[in-house]
């Protein structure tokens, strides 16, 4: 299909987190509002803020602490990833009526594509009007949508106008809307990229659009080639609505601890407290066992340090606790403080074949047995909630007792780091 004729939109649900919330406690509307992690605990970052706290110059990511400076009389809301993704999902029920081509690009904002749809709803517009009418009027919270002819437009339009709107970028029209904008606007150009392309005078995306391809490849390499090829409106990516499993390299999680530890045993019940959940998520995620677990800790310094090894291929929560802890008792010296814990799993074999009888560690009847344990056991969360069964070794810690870790942020390693290798 001519990717002219593409029909696109980029949904961005506006201050998501903060809406759930309004629309679940209809007394803190008109309230300058921000979500948070509780200060006490040391995840005191601001989250998301509605619309009366951006006023003030709340921004997302500050702390609570300079957020409070702005603003005294901020109400400070916990987050409640649950009810986030319950909302997410009814979101998504309404783009799914209509278009299947669907593109999570996270918990707030997708991709869709419309081109076959117009010819049932109309044009991309109204289709986007017909989509921002029904998530207020029905779910309660507020989408801006962008729409245009390829996928880094339709993104940039939907964040032109907010909140509560719609923004049309045309093959006709984007000249005169997007190539004045400053170069910071497009996609993937952060403040580092944008000060290397002030140096050779480009700091609109106009600029970049008519920039020599030959020296943005000098001194950004591919990625040079590549913002050009967006700033033209030349991107033919599509939306990507049929993820391959095979896709996925990791699977993790962190948290920042509530104070630095130093025991062992409680580093142990972190670990199986992180497992539960990176477990939980590889099962759902049906990308079958993994062969490497990869661990992140950062000390009270907030210095970083990673550790992985080879095992063989298990997603079991027990397999990936222990070998997480063992790396850990290996590297991290003993008494020095930890301020937060990590675990991710990766080297998924989609399509592994039984392992012969005998071997243990992923493999065998000892393996078959505590598999079908830990899958009767999720069978029972999703009926009755994560708390109803837990851990004994999780269980002996006051503060992981009643916690899903699985509403943690995701693991992720400081700067792109890759994790040591210890085979």
């Amino acid at each position: 299909m001519d990717k002219r004729k593409r029909v696109i939109l980029h949904s961005d649900l506006n201050n998501f987190f903060a809406s759930v919330e309004i629309a679940l406690h209809p007394e803190y509307k008109g309230k300058p509002l921000i979500v948070c992690g509780d200060p006490k605990e040391r995840h005191g970052i601001v989250l998301a803020k509605s619309e009366e706290a951006k006023k003030y110059g709340v921004k997302t990511a500050e702390t609570v602490y300079s957020a409070l400076k702005k603003c005294p009389d901020l109400l400070l809301v916990p987050s409640h990833f649950h009810e986030y993704k319950r909302y997410s999902k009814s979101v998504r029920e309404v783009y799914e009526r209509y278009t299947e081509q669907i593109e999570e690009c996270s918990i707030d904002e997708c991709s869709l594509d419309m081109t076959e749809s117009v010819a049932l709803f109309g044009s991309g517009e109204q289709i986007a009007e017909r989509i921002r009418r029904e998530v207020k009027e029905e779910i309660g919270v507020t989408v801006s949508v962008g729409v245009s002819f390829n996928k880094v437009f339709a993104k940039l339009a939907s964040e032109l106008k907010k909140p509560d709107a719609v923004t049309v970028i045309t093959e006709e029209n984007y000249p005169k809307i997007v190539y004045p904008l400053p170069v910071t606007e497009l996609l993937f150009v952060g403040a580092s990229t944008a000060k290397t392309l002030g140096s050779i005078g480009v700091h609109t995306i106009g600029e970049l659009a008519e920039a020599n391809e030959n020296l943005l490849v000098k001194l950004l390499g591919k990625r040079g080639r590549q913002l050009r090829i967006y700033a033209r409106g030349e991107d033919d990516e599509p939306v990507k609505w049929q993820k391959n499993k095979e896709d996925l390299k990791s699977i993790g999680n962190s948290t920042t601890l509530p104070a630095d530890i130093t025991s062992r045993e409680e580093v142990k019940r972190w670990f199986f407290a992180l497992a539960e959940s990176v477990a939980a998520r590889q099962r759902a995620a049906d990308v079958g066992r993994a062969s490497t677990v990869h661990i992140v800790v950062r000390n009270d310094k907030l210095e970083f340090f990673t550790w992985q090894t080879k095992v063989p291929p298990t997603a079991l929560c027990s397999d990936i606790a222990k070998t997480a802890f063992d790396l850990f008792c290996k590297h991290y010296p003993q008494g020095a403080k930890v301020r937060l814990l990590g675990v991710s799993v990766s080297g998924f074999d989609y399509h592994i074949e039984q392992l012969t009888i005998g071997e243990t560690l992923g493999g065998g009847r000892v393996y078959e047995k505590k598999e079908r344990a830990e899958n009767a056991v999720a069978k029972l969360r999703e009926k009755y909630g994560y708390i109803a069964i837990q851990r004994g070794v999780v269980l002996e810690d006051g503060k992981l007792r009643g916690l899903d870790i699985r509403g943690r942020k995701e693991e992720t390693f400081p700067n792109g780091e890759k994790p040591k290798t210890d085979e």
